[in-house]
């Protein structure tokens, strides 16, 4: 299959382009493996060890917190303001623009709210409940990144005064889903969201891969996110696997003021390997960045892989320690936890 260089006219010597082949963007990775069905059908039917405990021990052990949103009335004046929604969802505040990162609120990461995987904590807030969202990133099209209901509701609730960051192929799917205000990149290519913020959306590189039917496998292009304000920076690292491309983004961006890294769904290796980093890459992914402080998202929402639901906290606070890190520079947070990271 021939390889092709597409859409990188922001890219420079020391950064991989997008890659794509008979229409089907492409992992350029040396890490990087598909996913084969024999493997694929080995996962589904291996069995698991989530564990996940009944409502009342989560409460104890993982609760969900009730969330004061006034909180993002105003910008805060010095450091980033974040609250974990759960999964990949955070809502982010910096230099005055707030941000929400591959939004889902409904009960499953599915085609149908009738079936499929459950979340097992509830988002703190509804989309209604929101404060003013000036902007979306999605990272890729998987349902457990782009969930539909989530997306006409939030349409619905902010309009064209919302504006969508979404990868390369996507634009189409966020039309027809009924969103005006929608800005397509691909690797390397930035956007000013408007020059009253001077905050620039860049999409940066990953290692995932993308399917949401039958037969649309990789026609949608995956990526991280950086918001790079003013004063403060903000790295949403999406869904991946590790690669090279967190040491080129650390290079031409960094560091960031707070960067959200995945640390869950990581079990079995063999089959996960190269699609979702587990703890320890997820600090080389950190390292890599530059990042001042991180916080662990992708995990304690969904079971989607068959390690305990706890274990990516713990094996994170484990890494650290490992490796003489001090335990706050990459942080784990309750859903609804509102914190402002300010290590200026």
């Amino acid at each position: 299959m021939s390889k092709e260089r597409v859409d990188n006219i922001h890219t420079e010597e020391c950064t991989q382009p997008t890659l794509m082949g008979n229409g089907r963007y492409q992992n350029p990775w040396e890490t990087w493996q598909a996913p084969k069905l024999n493997k694929l059908l080995k996962f589904i039917f291996m069995r698991g060890d989530a564990n996940v405990p009944k409502e009342a021990e989560l409460d104890k052990t993982l609760p969900v917190r009730k969330t004061d949103l006034s909180q993002f009335e105003t910008s805060p004046q010095s450091g980033v303001r974040h609250m974990w929604i759960g999964h990949a969802s955070s809502l982010v505040q910096l230099d005055g623009l707030t941000i929400l990162t591959d939004p889902i609120f409904s009960d499953r990461c599915s085609p149908f709210q009738w079936f499929g995987t459950k979340r097992y904590r509830p988002p703190p807030c509804a989309v209604d409940q929101l404060p003013k969202v000036d902007c979306v990133v999605i990272s890729h099209n998987h349902y457990d990144h782009l969930d539909y209901g989530s997306v006409v509701s939030l349409n619905q609730r902010f309009g064209e005064n919302l504006t969508w960051y979404v990868p390369k192929g996507l634009k189409s799917w966020m039309n027809d889903s009924g969103c005006k205000n929608v800005v397509e990149l691909s690797w390397w290519e930035e956007h000013i969201h408007s020059e009253a913020s001077g905050v620039k959306i860049v999409n940066t590189p990953c290692q995932h891969w993308c399917k949401r039917s039958l037969n649309d496998d990789n026609k949608v292009l995956w990526s991280s996110w950086c918001v790079l304000g003013p004063k403060h920076s903000f790295f949403f690292a999406g869904d991946t696997g590790y690669c090279e491309g967190f040491k080129q983004i650390g290079q031409r961006y960094g560091p960031f003021t707070l960067s959200t890294i995945p640390i869950g769904a990581y079990c079995p290796r063999w089959f996960l390997g190269p699609q979702h980093v587990d703890p320890a890459e997820a600090v080389d992914i950190h390292n890599d960045l530059g990042s001042k402080t991180s916080i662990g998202i992708h995990w304690g929402t969904f079971v989607l892989s068959k390690e305990p639901y706890l274990e990516p906290r713990d094996k994170l606070k484990e890494e650290l320690e490992k490796r003489g890190m001090k335990p706050s520079s990459f942080i784990t947070v309750d859903h609804g936890d509102v914190i402002v990271i300010d290590n200026q």
